[in-house]
């Protein structure tokens, strides 16, 4: 895949995903991957000004509120963004007037979501906004806009109203009521109550202006309090306005719109609260990020995952869990799956424990809920919802609208049969334990959920006296596709797992806590009669294991459904359910995502039964090639690559880690705009950890045996286990053998590789700066090293106001001067040591690529006289996206018919080397470290350098080691 995705307007750099143009068709899609939080809430990335169609949304976890046909959902609370920029009484939109120039960018490290628009309206006048926004990480209950305005050609008067509005929607549904609103001291405030939980919210806002002059004024109109300000503002000047908003809600606090005004007037200035939210944010990285060295795009997308985590995860609630969508849209309307214990929790247990904790004691604090489901379908003990959300009582909608307007409703069965949660959660459960020794949590909370769920089981578990054994008859696994099954080996593998845990955790509470035990046996009615039947349970519960095949039946009777194959059905953009409807895919051998292999991943830490290498090899080869992995679940893929990681197959691994890791950032199935794959993204962390780094608990402590990616350098990580931090470097394996039959190809940058022509272009961009009167010299021409001539003009011009035509010509006339002054060039002016390297690689049957930024690289290389050399040829005019976006190199790497991963750039610019880190390629650099160091070989110069001696420095780097 490309490190940029054109499609999406995309740059990945290390910490920084850059939007670089507004496209109206993926308004939703956007708004989800623009999504800020702090755990408490969050806010998705719709503009201040609106926008038609956009799903604009604030969810604050625990904030349900009763809603037709789905029980409960979150609350789309009221929106705290409203800012409107008005020029003679025209307002500022991206719908209207003309966007001259656009970039968006969501900053990981310190949380900041910014935007940059040079916009023009319908009656001419120019202006650059800038916007900022960020939910504070230091405080949860701050949140914070910036907007600054610019006039670029006309001086007058700029409107400017900052709101709150109280009528925001959950798709045509609106939750709350408005109880009072009102205005003080130039600051505005909202009070409002969902309409059948009864959960009042306090919602307070000021806005504060530097740069100019402005009088403010209020207006309370009902549900939409305003305060507004007009400017009186010259071309090139700047104000700055500052909406600062405080947010409370009766979960939290008596009065919430009281103390909501009462914070907000003890608020310091906005810099004062962005510097204590990036402060806050470098705390939590410092624990949580990987470092990824050889591949920009897995570095942003992993980072970029880890970031939805952390903004959706409860830091100061443990009545709240992580929704399956988190806090970024109305997918699954915030209810709680098992992708939190799963997929999710591995992610905090070992780098949030604290978090961790939380997110488990939800499920305590929801164990009477869980004590209804049971008692309701006839049972006894916890039975845990499919879906829940603030009581732990089942959500899950019974029936689902069809899509055909004459189908019947369709029957929603995993409320009913979907149970192998209670063991996921009591897995979970144990997990966390064993990674903090946390007893006293495991006292009061753990252990009653794991013995409460070991009571279901024993009340759910059936005897099968012809075949004496017992059986868990009509259920789901984590397959869907197949619904009303029996004896699933996923469910009732965990099932006995969980009894083995249960019996383990009644003899440590009665050895430890007898207190706590004999508690728990009244409260529960625990006997050792009881316990006898667990151990019988789990001694006799059948799983359909062949071990003369080493295969798993998925489940009972499994095997003789009609076989598939699912390249018949290729190429394809739907789910395997859609095209062969839901009972041709229950007939059918096709899984949803994995079952027997999500089994077999989740007993490899312990390496209990059935897992070992033997039956896994067995059971992946029979069942990954009938998993609908690319539209079935987004759970799949990412425990897909960390077994196929396992098995040696770095490649698949590699591929599957991608799918996973671009989910969202890509919409890879289409449906971002609903919201994050909250699962997705932690499995995207155990891909990374589990498999790539090979990470396993033994009884010495943590352990990595890495199996990294062809071209990663390295990976770092830190893992918590049992109070002390484990620091993990780990670094690529010394093996010329690794690049055997690899490196194919060998793209160079033109300018400061093969020839000198910066000079050249020094003397074009100095001549244009004195006939402009811009003040320009040598270290400045260093900064343009790699780019485009556009960007390169904009960072000379700086703030200076040019119209878009006096850009051009300055642009065509630097390139006059340029092409003037290269009509000299000859074979001579070929840099040392170039032509030698160039007639060894065709001698070597190397495939040889010029990737230059420049629009005159073609006539360049004509004159220096290498044209027989190049096999291809990527120039200024062949891609849109220049330096440091890959796309350059990307195109090279297909003009040669090659793999990202077969070919190596060769560059002299910071940008250079972060475009060819960006597409998955390795990378030499020529010059100073300090430019080029990210680059996997730097060398001074490409004088007495042959082919084998970049092999050998490419491929002869030491492993690293844990410390």
């Amino acid at each position: 895949m490309s490190a940029s995705a054109p499609s999406h307007h995309f740059i990945y750099t290390d910490w920084n995903l850059i939007e670089t143009q507004f496209d109206p068709e993926q308004i939703n899609h956007k708004g989800t991957v623009f999504t800020i939080g702090n755990g408490y809430l969050g806010t998705r990335g719709s503009f201040e000004e609106g926008y038609p169609r956009a799903l604009s949304a604030t969810l604050i976890n625990g904030v349900y509120d009763d809603v037709p046909v789905v029980y409960t959902e979150l609350a789309n609370c009221p929106d705290w963004l409203p800012l409107t920029v008005s020029i003679d009484g025209e307002n500022f939109r991206l719908d209207r007037g003309e966007v001259l120039s656009y970039q968006r960018q969501l900053d990981l490290q310190r949380g900041i979501l910014s935007r940059k628009v040079r916009w023009r309206s319908p009656k001419g006048k120019t202006l650059d906004l800038y916007f900022e926004r960020f939910a504070s990480l230091a405080d949860q209950n701050v949140l914070a806009l910036r907007c600054q305005v610019t006039p670029l050609d006309f001086n007058g008067s700029i409107a400017v109203s900052a709101s709150l509005n109280g009528y925001p929607e959950n798709q045509g549904y609106n939750h709350w009521e408005e109880l009072d609103r009102g205005d003080g001291d130039g600051t505005i405030w909202l009070h409002v109550r969902t309409r059948s939980s009864h959960i009042e919210l306090g919602m307070a806002a000021k806005l504060l202006l530097s740069g100019t002059e402005g009088t403010f004024q209020v207006t309370s109109v009902p549900g939409y309090p305003t305060v507004e300000t007009t400017l009186a503002v010259a071309a090139g000047q700047t104000a700055t306005l500052d909406k600062i908003v405080t947010v409370f809600t009766s979960r939290e606090a008596q009065t919430p719109a009281h103390v909501a005004q009462e914070k907000l007037a003890q608020l310091s200035s906005y810099a004062q609260l962005q510097s204590a939210h990036i402060e806050a944010w470098e705390k939590v990285w410092q624990h949580s990020d990987l470092l990824i060295e050889g591949d920009t795009k897995a570095q942003l997308a992993v980072r970029y995952n880890l970031f939805q985590l952390l903004i959706s995860a409860p830091r100061h609630d443990n009545r709240v869990s992580i929704p399956a969508k988190t806090l970024s849209g109305f997918g699954y309307r915030g209810h709680i799956f098992w992708d939190t214990e799963i997929f999710i929790l591995p992610f905090f247990i070992y780098t949030q424990p604290n978090v961790a904790r939380n997110l488990l004691t939800y499920r305590y604090h929801t164990l009477n809920g869980a004590r209804r489901k049971a008692s309701y379908y006839g049972y006894k003990g916890a039975m845990f919802a499919w879906e829940s959300a603030e009581t732990g009582d089942e959500v899950t909608p019974r029936w689902a609208l069809p899509n055909q307007p004459y189908a019947e409703d369709i029957r929603i069965w995993c409320r009913d049969r979907e149970i192998h949660i209670s063991s996921d959660i009591a897995y979970a459960i144990w997990s966390y334990w064993q990674a903090t020794n946390d007893d006293e949590w495991m006292r009061d909370c753990g252990a009653e959920i794991i013995l409460d769920g070991a009571v279901f089981w024993n009340s759910r578990i059936e005897w099968n006296p012809k075949q004496q054994r017992y059986e868990i008859r009509e259920v789901i696994g984590a397959d869907e596709y197949h619904e009303h099954v029996s004896n699933n080996a996923f469910t009732n593998r965990m099932v006995q797992w969980h009894l083995e845990k249960a019996i383990a955790v009644y003899q440590w509470l009665c050895d430890r806590f007898p207190e706590r035990a004999a508690e728990l046996e009244a409260k529960l009615g625990l006997t050792a009669k009881l316990r006898d039947r667990w151990e019988d349970m789990a001694a006799n519960l059948w799983i359909p294991y062949d071990p003369t095949t080493g295969l798993i039946e998925q489940y009972e009777g499994f095997f003789n459904l009609e076989d598939i194959d699912l390249a018949h059905y290729e190429p394809r953009t739907r789910s395997m359910q859609e095209i062969l409807g839901i009972e041709g895919a229950n007939k059918r051998q096709v899984l949803k995502q994995p079952d027997v292999l999500m089994l077999l991943y989740l007993m490899r830490q312990s390496e209990e039964f059935p897992y070992n290498k033997e039956i896994l090899q067995k059971n992946w080869d029979y069942y990954a090639p009938r998993t609908d992995i690319t539209y079935g679940s987004s759970l799949g893929p990412a425990i897909h690559g960390i077994l196929a990681s396992d098995l040696g197959q770095s490649d698949e691994a590699y591929k599957l880690f991608l799918q996973a890791a671009m989910v969202d950032l890509e919409d890879v199935r289409g449906n971002a705009a609903d919201g994050i794959h909250a699962a997705s993204a932690g499995g995207v962390w155990q891909a990374v950890v589990f498999g790539f780094g090979g990470f396993k608990l033994t009884q010495e402590g943590p352990v990595a045996t890495p199996h990294l990616p062809s071209h990663w350098q390295r990976l770092k990580f830190k893992i918590h286990w049992r109070s002390t931090w484990y620091d993990f470097d780990l670094r690529a394996e010394a093996s010329e053998q690794k690049a055997e039959g690899k490196i194919q190809g060998v793209i160079f940058d033109l300018d400061g590789v093969l020839t000198d022509t910066a000079e050249f272009h020094y003397r074009a961009w100095q001549r244009l700066a004195d006939e402009e009167g811009i003040p320009f010299d040598r270290q400045a021409n260093e900064a343009l090293r790699g780019i485009s001539r556009r960007e390169s003009l904009m960072r000379i011009v700086g703030d200076r106001n040019y119209t878009e035509a006096q850009l051009e010509e300055m642009m065509e006339r630097k390139n006059r001067y340029y092409v003037e002054s290269i009509q000299d060039i000859t074979p001579d002016n070929l840099l040392p040591g170039a032509r030698e390297l160039l007639d060894e690689l065709r001698a070597a049957g190397i495939k040889i690529a010029i990737g230059s930024a420049s629009k005159n690289a073609r006539m360049v290389i004509e004159h220096l006289g290498i044209a027989d050399k190049v096999d291809a040829i990527a120039d200024g005019y062949s891609v849109q996206l220049s330096k440091p976006a890959p796309d350059l190199f990307l195109h090279a790497a297909e003009l040669l018919g090659l793999e990202p991963f077969q070919c190596v750039v060769v560059e002299d610019a910071e940008s250079g080397i972060e475009a060819g880190l960006a597409a998955g390629m390795l990378t030499v650099g020529l010059g100073p470290a300090e430019r080029v160091g990210k680059a996997h070989v730097v060398l001074p110069s490409l004088e007495g350098i042959s082919w084998e001696d970049l092999q050998s420095q490419l491929f002869g780097t030491a492993a690293g080691s844990r410390y």
